[in-house]
């Protein structure tokens, strides 16, 4: 028998000299994934959000009232309040060093920890601006304080020389910052969009009544939705923000429910906050909902939009009681936010996220804070005109009656959605054996060659396979006619028995997933292009819910002595050669021409086996504008008119690399 304790070649290789410590700001950029979500577009504007956070947080406190964003024509982003501007003295740990260096230059450094300078604020972790300094190749701070300029310049974190006193300066204060998106870690061509900068601070001002942001960009980036200059002030807050939104739809309740209150103040006597709503219940659209702590978005919600749940449903179920409306038992709170538009801002001490990015509040005081300020006003608010309280409880009881209608229809077993009569073409869809949906997955497969590999590959249980013929008819583009007479999209829909458009019921969905598994090209990029299309156009629910997934089948096989392992692409297949096939002088590298090619077990084993696989999940936007966003893309890109696609070609054609096409 071997000895366990023996030295192996592998663990000789491993000692103390492997273990790096990273210093300063150098883990931010080794991994901005880690801090503000990746590196792509949205991640980028993080940017400009955690800079423009820091000013609000300096209105919400008090101590500015103006706050200007400037976007220059060579992609440098100015944001510049009138607040008390950062301390520029020294820093009583680190003599040496302005308490604005510290800031800027180290991780969890600031302000707002012990609440001695901020009583509510967005930042929290020290973390926002001194990511962004790290992130930059420049960045140049100003402050003003007691009459006084100063400055220092920084690049990728590191300070540029020591902080300058330029001199005395009458009628300036506060805290400049304007930096520029680094290129080795955006890419070349990053460049700030000025319309989604626009919202940011129209968004910005509507969310504290007693900030004024001006905005500001360079004429040639200015549109027609995007002005050269603008001001955002408003006193109305959200409530002026949902009138905007509803544009003019007719109301259930003519009369918005809205208000601002103030918390009850701490064990220790200093206020918690404060918390702000508006709400309203069109006669007909989607609805959409948007949660903000602190002027901070929150789209995946949390335990403040639960309080809000709770207010407005047990409010609902009290006026129903006090009405005699026996009905209304059962209502939830998806019965009173069904088609609602909802706004909710909630300013609190010391708030708790589950992220950096912040997306979802965690604080679990929230619930019962946000719940006891807005019950009493939205008590008040029903009784106080009768018809209006009748209107809305009889429209959230019906939406009531529907749901439960649906799930009483749930209620019988699933049944195969498809059978022999209504088949189009012999087997196309392989059924899985489990009657109830959680935990099954319907594979969109390419060609027939494809789902006879994926029905042997299969978890018979909860695996089921539709194959489909080719590229799919682009929804965006052809009319409802059309539509319709197509068999593959039919016995698409069919087969899911969830219904599209205006009749799509998420209950009735016969699957908890629905992968779409095509090869791994340019042809399989395509045909999944055109799901997608379909998918965002007719089951729009079904998208924003977080049941469409893209599978990644590998591309390669690489194969050398007994180890083998699968690649994605190029760049994994390169990343795998450096890697786990470092020092080996023969690797037999092969490419799958499409999922046909590979046998069932290596089916299974890359793309489809739950323990091994990797899913991509494809989500819509929470927010109103970024929805509004993707929508336009979809239709420039799918749509029925070819200039669009053609201006997007003609604007995006540098970026592409000639390697990186697959001819």
């Amino acid at each position: 028998m071997s000895d366990l304790f023996a030295a192996t070649q592998s663990s000789t290789d491993y000692d103390a000299s492997h273990i790096e410590v990273l210093e300063g700001l150098e883990p931010v950029r080794r991994r901005p994934g880690m801090y503000i979500g990746g590196t792509d577009e949205r991640a980028l504007h993080h940017l400009a959000a955690e800079v423009l956070d820091n000013a609000m947080d300096e209105a919400v406190a008090g101590h500015a009232s103006r706050i200007e964003v400037t976007l220059d024509a060579d992609n440098n982003l100015s944001i510049s309040d009138n607040g008390r501007g950062i301390p520029v003295d020294p820093h009583p740990r680190f003599p040496d060093r302005s308490a604005l260096e510290v800031i800027m230059t180290m991780l969890h450094s600031g302000g707002k920890f012990s609440g001695k300078a901020y009583a509510t604020s967005g930042g929290l972790h020290g973390v926002g601006i001194s990511v962004v300094n790290a992130l930059s190749d420049e960045t140049v701070v100003e402050v003003a304080r007691n009459k006084l300029l100063y400055r220092q310049r920084y690049s990728r974190g590191i300070p540029q020389g020591k902080i300058e006193e330029l001199g005395p300066t009458q009628n300036r204060r506060g805290t400049s910052v304007k930096f520029h998106p680094d290129a080795e870690i955006f890419g070349d061509d990053a460049r700030f969009k000025p319309a989604r900068l626009y919202k940011l601070a129209r968004s910005k001002a509507y969310l504290f009544g007693g900030v004024e942001i001006r905005w500001r960009c360079a004429p040639e980036l200015a549109t027609p939705d995007v002005p050269e200059t603008a001001v955002f002030t408003f006193p109305g807050g959200l409530a002026d923000h949902l009138k905007e939104r509803l544009d003019n739809r007719p109301l259930v309740v003519p009369d918005l429910f809205a208000g601002r209150t103030d918390l009850p103040a701490g064990p220790d006597g200093k206020p918690m906050g404060a918390v702000e709503w508006a709400c309203a219940w069109p006669q007909y659209g989607e609805g959409s909902a948007s949660f903000y702590c602190n002027t901070i978005p929150t789209p995946d919600g949390g335990t403040h939009e639960a309080g809000l749940r709770l207010a407005l449903t047990r409010g609902l179920k009290n006026y129903a009681g006090l009405t005699g409306n026996k009905k209304a038992s059962d209502l939830s709170g998806e019965d009173v936010f069904a088609g609602a538009e909802i706004m909710l801002s909630l300013f609190i001490r010391d708030p708790q996220f589950q992220s950096q990015t912040k997306d979802r509040l965690t604080s679990p005081e929230a619930t019962r804070l946000v719940e006891n300020a807005i019950k009493d006003h939205f008590d008040h608010w029903l009784v106080a005109n009768g018809e209006r309280g009748k209107a809305l409880l009889a429209f959230v009881v019906e939406r009531m009656e529907d749901r439960l209608r649906r799930r009483q229809e749930m209620m019988v077993k699933r049944k195969t959605a498809t059978s022999k009569s209504s088949l189009r073409l012999p087997g196309k869809l392989t059924d899985c054996a489990r009657d109830d949906a959680v935990g099954t997955e319907l594979f969109i497969v390419e060609g027939d060659s494809a789902g006879g590999s994926a029905k042997q590959a299969r978890d018979r249980n909860t695996q089921a396979i539709l194959p489909i013929r080719g590229k799919i008819l682009n929804v965006a583009s052809a009319n409802m006619a059309k539509i319709g007479a197509n068999n593959e999209i039919a016995d698409l829909t069919l087969a899911m028995g969830c219904g599209t458009r205006d009749k799509y019921r998420p209950e009735n969905l016969r699957y908890e997933r629905i992968v779409i598994m095509t090869d791994a090209d340019v042809d399989g990029a395509h045909i999944a292009t055109l799901l997608m299309t379909f998918f965002f156009r007719e089951m729009p629910g079904l998208v924003r819910d977080g049941r469409l997934y893209l599978a990644q089948p590998p591309l390669y096989r690489l194969a050398a002595g007994g180890t083998v392992a699968y690649a994605r692409d190029d760049a994994h297949r390169a990343e795998l050669m450096k890697t786990v096939f470092s020092g080996k002088t023969k690797v037999e590298v092969s490419r799958f021409k499409g999922l046909g090619e590979m046998n069932p077990p290596q089916l299974k084993e890359t793309t489809m086996d739950p323990a091994r696989r990797s899913l991509i999940r494809v989500k819509l936007p929470e927010d109103v504008d970024g929805r509004a966003d993707v929508a336009d893309l979809v239709e420039r890109l799918m749509g029925r008119n070819p200039e669009h696609r053609f201006h997007f070609i003609q604007s995006h054609a540098t970026s592409i690399e000639a390697d990186a096409i697959d001819a």
